[in-house]
């Protein structure tokens, strides 16, 4: 009896617990890396747009937007967004004073959401002025 009485009380913590998940926000990315492809280093400010999805049930907030480098500047919708609705996060890389050559940077996403952390990555090959 005790061995029934423990198998459905875990039951039902993994139910509660499934119910409450799907209650969360949830945060859908439409692309997590963009390809600068070649570019000049006269011209070393490259910019693209990460868009995403809250596809769970609550608002969701971006907490953190945490890049690899100085060098990659992100930008992201600071109020909630709504169940169903979209966000950005704009990445600037800035390649002024850096070494030309391929690059690849990361930008760590925190949210309230499921995952709580994602990674978006950006890289290019910044070629150099030749005088």
């Amino acid at each position: 009896m005790k061995k029934l009485f423990s198998i459905a009380l875990l039951l039902m913590a993994f139910m509660s617990h499934a119910g409450a998940q799907e209650q969360q926000a949830q945060i859908k990315f439409d692309k997590v890396s963009h390809d600068f492809g070649k570019f000049s280093e006269s011209d070393p400010v490259q910019s693209c747009t990460f868009v995403f999805t809250n596809m769970g049930q609550q608002p969701l907030v971006i907490n953190q937007a945490v890049p690899s480098c100085g060098c990659t500047v992100p930008e992201y919708t600071k109020k909630p967004v709504a169940p169903g609705q979209k966000g950005e996060i704009k990445v600037t890389y800035n390649g002024k004073g850096r070494f030309p050559g391929h690059f690849k940077k990361t930008i760590t996403i925190r949210s309230n959401g499921v995952p709580e952390m994602t990674r978006l990555y950006i890289e290019g090959n910044m070629e150099e002025v030749k005088e």
